[in-house]
């Protein structure tokens, strides 16, 4: 068993006039995560400690957080990973803390309905439009998002920029752009093509380095770009 000893984030605004960090001592396996070590805490320390989980296998994506200073999800941190030093964890930046770890993500999520994540195409066909694998293969790397929001939370734009769309919904948009089955391409593009949209970014790669998927966000948003400038 290992020690670790945690540092977390609390605020609660119904109560507490300004954050404060407190702090925990827990013993778990090496092959652990984080994510249980919190759950041990709530369950058996403090009741009071808020933060969001589902699935606990980094599929839902729900458990975003800055560990140690980087976003990442705590479901994918291992114990032996952080068991020489103290385990710093506090909300995803940018968005607002509703509560300790929870974060209000509704801006984040209808910043990607803007982009309209979904398929556009005329007709109702007898059956399923298909693809070849060298389509396919355009988006196979972008559709391994699971909105987590470590990326925009890791932005220095998004951070600086509310207006800013972000490199999720950046994402997003690529996925439908690059996609051979969407007829609206050319609208999608156009509708990116503004300070605030894709050349919003300006290649700090910070939404690669954290993204739990590997996704390369920023190779991503850049290709939109020479899509728009081809014209």
């Amino acid at each position: 068993m290992i020690r670790l000893e945690f540092k977390i984030f609390r605020f609660d605004p119904h109560v507490d006039r300004e954050p404060h960090y407190k702090k925990y001592t827990v013993r778990a396996e090496p092959w652990e995560r984080l994510l249980d070590c919190l759950n041990r805490i709530r369950w058996e320390q403090d009741g009071t400690l808020s933060y969001r989980m589902s699935c606990a296998h980094g599929v839902c994506g729900s458990d975003g957080m800055k560990i140690n200073g980087r976003c990442a999800l705590a479901c994918q941190k291992l114990v032996k990973d952080y068991q020489d030093a103290e385990v710093l964890l506090e909300p995803l930046p940018t968005f607002k803390v509703l509560k300790d770890l929870v974060v209000d993500l509704e801006p984040f999520f209808e910043r990607v309905e803007l982009v309209r994540p979904y398929l556009i195409a005329t007709g109702s066909p007898e059956k399923e439009r298909l693809q070849s694998p060298e389509e396919r293969k355009k988006v196979d790397e972008v559709i391994r998002c699971i909105l987590c929001a470590c990326c925009t939370g890791a932005c220095p734009v998004s951070n600086e920029n509310p207006e800013f769309l972000g490199p999720a919904t950046l994402v997003q948009a690529f996925r439908r752009i690059f996609d051979s089955r969407d007829e609206e391409q050319a609208e999608r593009l156009k509708q990116l093509d503004y300070p605030d949209g894709v050349w919003g970014c300006v290649n700090h790669f910070e939404c690669t380095r954290v993204c739990p998927k590997s996704i390369p966000v920023t190779k991503s948003i850049n290709l939109m770009k020479r899509e728009i400038e081809k014209g």
